[in-house]
Parts: structure tokens; sequence; C-alpha cells
């Protein structure tokens, strides 16, 4: 064989090895690349944040309702026809002032009819007291039996209850005749009229109400976990959505008890309002700054991970592996809870954590951020 020839073949045997290998390590590249993204998909994706270090007050945000201080509905005492009144809704009244007047054409007939039973009554104690006392003079000279004398002094004691009995009927349709003035029970303004003119009268239906707002009751439901913290004499600020500015409040008593339905203590404060600038019956947003234990730590409530066992959460380790930790929850903040115990200001835990996640679990945190580990911490 020619030596050309040789050498031809020596370099095709040659460039067939070279391709052969470069495809043998391309096939090996890609398939190492195979497996690292099988890894990767394999492990959970977390995102981490660090616990942070509660300052040393809270402030609490609560819906309250604004009510009167004093606020009752304003009925008849008696039964009639409303024969006018004198004030609507808006209007300022006094203690005593004169509302309404029914005409009670059934009571004037029952008053005109007691006098005459009494008049009859008082008639006839009369007659009983003058008898009673010339049979007494004739029982001293034994012209009449003691009997007949006992009977005419027993006429005279009965005619004389009988006297005062209708009295009494007399004076009570006289107070029913006065109650056809219907007056304020206190200084207030009226918030509502329910009857007018002609309008058939009973005594189980309000004729108007009236409030008192030159002070307001402003009450909250506070959760279990401030409770302590209501204490007569602690100051709030109120909050309208209409009204700019906030309105200085006092607590002034609490209930002493939770509702076990909501697990909340019924907290009332007042506030002034001689100018009336706030509104019975409004909404207003409560705002407490509470004392608080500065550097207690503070996590989001969505880190949390219920289990049968207790409560835990979540921290990733250097080697990229979930740490499931025991903790004990404080005061509830909304969006973050007081932790008592079980995590330590900077420890990086995971947020939203799957309910799959276990101890010891490989994860990988989103945005390739790498793990602080303790010793790097300190």
């Amino acid at each position: 064989m020619p030596k050309g020839l040789k050498r031809l073949l020596a370099a095709l045997v040659l460039l067939f090895a070279v391709i052969a290998a470069w495809g043998i390590a391309v096939r090996l590249h890609a398939r190492a690349a195979l497996e690292k993204r099988a890894q990767e998909t394999g492990v959970t994706l977390v995102a981490v944040t660090r616990v942070r270090a509660g300052t040393g007050g809270d402030n609490l945000v609560l819906p309250g309702t604004v009510q009167a201080y004093a606020d009752a509905p304003v009925y008849a005492r008696t039964t009639g026809y409303l024969k006018r009144w004198y004030v609507d809704i808006g209007a300022r009244v006094r203690e005593g002032q004169l509302l309404a007047e029914i005409d009670t054409p059934e009571v004037d007939q029952e008053l005109r009819q007691a006098q005459a039973d009494l008049a009859t009554a008082e008639a006839n104690e009369r007659l009983a007291h003058t008898t009673n006392e010339r049979w007494r003079s004739l029982l001293a000279t034994q012209a009449v039996s003691r009997q007949d004398a006992d009977e005419k002094a027993g006429d005279f004691a009965a005619k004389h209850a009988l006297t005062a009995s209708a009295r009494a009927n007399l004076l009570r349709l006289r107070d029913l005749r006065d109650f056809q003035r219907v007056v304020a029970p206190f200084d207030g303004t009226i918030t509502a009229r329910s009857t007018d003119i002609g309008h058939l009268i009973t005594s189980n239906a309000p004729l108007f109400s009236i409030a008192d707002a030159r002070r307001l009751r402003i009450y909250v439901q506070v959760p279990q976990p401030f409770a302590r913290s209501m204490q007569p004499g602690l100051m709030g600020e109120m909050q309208f959505a209409d009204k700019p500015g906030r309105w200085p409040a006092t607590v002034v008593r609490t209930a002493d008890a939770l509702d076990p339905a909501t697990r909340t203590l019924q907290t009332e404060l007042q506030v002034d309002n001689a100018q009336g600038e706030l509104l019975p019956g409004s909404y207003a947003d409560v705002h407490f700054s509470l004392p608080g234990v500065s550097g207690t730590p503070r996590i989001p409530s969505s880190a949390f991970i219920f289990r049968g066992s207790g409560l835990f959460v979540a921290t990733v380790g250097a080697d990229n592996r979930a740490r499931l930790r025991p903790i004990q929850p404080g005061r509830d903040f909304g969006t973050e809870i007081e932790v008592v115990s079980g995590v330590s200001p900077g420890d990086e835990i995971i947020v939203n954590p799957p309910d799959s996640l276990v101890d010891n679990q490989p994860v990988r945190i989103a945005g390739g951020q790498t793990p602080v580990s303790a010793t790097a911490r300190r």
C-alpha cells in the first residue's frame, strides 16, 4: 500500500475518533445538566424572611361604635289620641319640656265619675259619723243596746274606708290626666318622632326618641391578648373616615369578662362632644398605644405551621435543609404575631411554607439567596 494512502487512512481514523469523542462528551454534559435540573425540580422552592424584634410600644387599631351618653325612647303613659306635638327631629329640649299633648276623653269621663263617687262617699261618711255619735250618746243613757251602737260604729268605719278608696281612685285618674302631657326626661336632642296628630296612642309604642350627645360613649371589642391592657384611664384616639384629625377618648370601664363566643372584652370609652362635632351612631377606628417589651420576636402570621403536636416555624440551615422549631405564640397583631419562645430576632424562617414540609427536607431559597448560618450571624 502506498505510503500516501496509509497516511490518509490514518488521518480519517483519527478524525472519526475525535468526532466520536466530542459526541460522547456532549451527551455526558447534557445528561449531567438533566440530572442537575431534575434534582433542582425535586427540591422545594421557598421564600424566607428574618425574625423582627418588636419595638417598645404597640399600636392597636379596633373598630368602635359611637353612641350618645344617654339615649331613650319616650313613651306615653296613658291611652288616647295625639292632640298636638311641639317638637320635631333635631330640636334641642330641656328636661321637663312639653313635647306633646294627648287627648284622653275616656280618662276625662272616668275622672268626672270618680269625683262624683268621692262626693257620694264623703256624704255617706258624714251621715254615718253623725249617726254613730248619736248612738254613742244614747248608749251612755242605756237607751239603746251596745249591739246596736257597735253596728253604727262599724258602719261608720266602713263608710270611712269607702271614702279613702274613692279618694285614691280620684288621685290615680288625676295622675293619668297629667300624663296627657308628654315631657322630656332629660336634656337632649330629638332624634325621632313616631306619631302625628290624630294617631291613636297606646302605652307600648314610643312617641319620640331623645339623645344626650354632649358626651359620647364608644364601645370596642378588644381581643383577648390585649384585654389586660384595657384599664380605666387608658387614652385612645378616634379617627373617622368622613372627618380629618383625631379625637382623644378615655377608657372608663370594661366588662371584666370575655365574651365566650368571640373571646373579646367589651370596653367603653368616653369623649366630650359639647360642640356637637361627632354624631351618635358613627363608625370610628380607635387607636391605642399599648406598652410593650422591646426586643420581643415577631414573625409574619403566614409563617406558622400547624401540626397535631403543636405550632411550628421552619428555618433554613446552611445545608439548605428545613428545620422545624416548636414555638409559643404571644399577642396577635394581625399581620404579625409575637413569639414568646422558639426563635430569636435575626433568624431566617420560611414564609408560606407548604403543608407537606417536613423536618430536614431539602429546600432551595427563591432568588438564589444563601442561608445565613448561626455562626455567620454571630
